[in-house]
């Protein structure tokens, strides 16, 4: 066994004894699941390119750019000899929360709380501090670098492929971040884990708009998440009334995987639900300016679609499950400057007109849109919206930090 010089203070140790170090350092700092796979070519990489070829990437230019990176970690990090794969728990257990009447929209559980990219990537700085004192050489991603992620996670036997495409864990479930440490260490590497779906198909079932095709295969440009984070542009007509109530992200290929019975709460309380965010009217969020979406946002993964996507998402949800008390809102969202939100909140008020009966000229007669709360002081934006800018507007003045 190869024996590898370290800290001045430490004996020589053996490449297992470091790998038994790190796993137990991984957990020490927050990481749910540490595992080593060889630095070799992305076992799909071959289906990768074919799912490029045929689109099924939708508008997701970069997947192109960074191709051959992806198939090949030799092209990230040369002379890499391990990837470290860590797997981080988010679940976060019951529902978001709610409590009014009106229309609310749902988001992905992990968006509930701060970005996971921030928070990880402090994490992988350490592990990249720790195994840079055994001489290691390092390239740390989440979520964000040219790495096929699930590939080399199912190698290491993180989990294995589900039929969703993502990753299923026997501890986790589905609810887990991904991050991978390319290192010029070597390192053992474990072994991948058995297939355990067998025969169920409970997530091909479960997407509202057919996108998973067949099992381990996905088209991109019908997936929800897709529509409400990545697409830039207008939402498909077709597929917006598919896309329901949700506002970013969708979770239901996940939340009925079996494996998810065996999910247990997440320690870290990062991932919890922000209290402010947590069963907002729909149409409130139509008042927020690109500031106060900034602020409403901050340090959470919704911030990534600015105002303009998030607010597409929204006219979309009211289109789907609003009624006529959220017609005035939306009347004013189409005087929007921004051409994206104006467009989408036309075809709410089309939809909720529709389903509910109602005259276009209901509205004028009985003085709903004009005698509505027009800004963001109004009634319209609940107190605790209020309360998140005033924390935050004290805290700048007494910072001399920007959002």
């Amino acid at each position: 066994m190869t024996q590898l010089s370290v800290h001045p203070f430490d004996h020589e140790i053996s490449q297992t004894e470091l790998k038994q170090r790190l796993v137990s350092f991984a957990h020490e700092i927050g990481f749910d699941s540490c595992r080593v796979t060889a630095c070799g070519f992305a076992p799909h990489a071959h289906e990768f390119r074919n799912w490029l070829g045929q689109g099924g990437h939708g508008e997701m230019s970069y997947m192109e750019r960074g191709e051959e990176k992806r198939c090949d970690p030799q092209k990230v990090l040369p002379g890499a000899r391990s990837i470290v794969v860590l797997a981080m728990n988010y679940f976060q257990g019951g529902h978001q929360g709610g409590g009014t009447p009106a229309a609310t929209g749902r988001i992905a559980r992990y968006a509930w709380g701060d970005d996971y990219h921030d928070l990880i990537q402090s994490k992988l700085d350490n592990i990249d501090e720790f195994l840079r004192e055994f001489g290691g050489q390092q390239k740390c991603y989440v979520d964000t670098g040219p790495v096929l992620e699930r590939d080399h996670a199912a190698e290491a036997g993180t989990g294995w492929h589900g039929k969703s495409t993502m990753l299923i864990n026997e501890r986790l479930g589905t609810w887990f971040f991904l991050a991978e440490v390319l290192t010029t260490l070597e390192l053992p590497p474990d072994e991948p884990v058995p297939d355990r779906c067998g025969t169920c198909e409970r997530c091909i079932k479960a997407c509202p708009t057919g996108a998973i095709t067949a099992p381990h295969r996905l088209d991109a440009s019908r997936c929800i998440s897709y529509l409400t984070i990545e697409l830039k542009g207008s939402v498909p007509l077709a597929l917006r009334p598919l896309i329901g109530d949700r506002i970013f992200g969708c979770d239901d290929c996940l939340a009925v995987c079996p494996w998810n019975r065996f999910a247990q709460v997440s320690r870290e309380t990062a991932f919890l639900a922000r209290p402010q965010t947590a069963g907002v009217p729909l149409r409130d969020y139509l008042s927020l300016s690109d500031e106060e979406f900034r602020l409403l946002f901050r340090n959470s993964p919704i911030k990534r679609i600015k105002r303009r996507g998030f607010l597409r998402n929204v006219c979309v949800a009211l289109g789907n499950v609003g009624d006529s008390s959220d017609l005035a809102a939306l009347e004013r969202a189409t005087a929007d400057l921004e051409p994206l939100i104006a467009e989408h909140a036309k075809w709410a008020i089309q939809q909720i007109r529709f389903r509910h009966g109602i005259s276009p000229s209901i509205g004028k007669k009985t003085g709903l849109i004009q005698n509505a709360p027009q800004s963001i002081e109004s009634e319209t934006v609940p107190r605790r919206i209020q309360n998140c800018y005033e924390r935050d507007f004290v805290c700048k003045s007494q910072t001399s930090d920007s959002f």
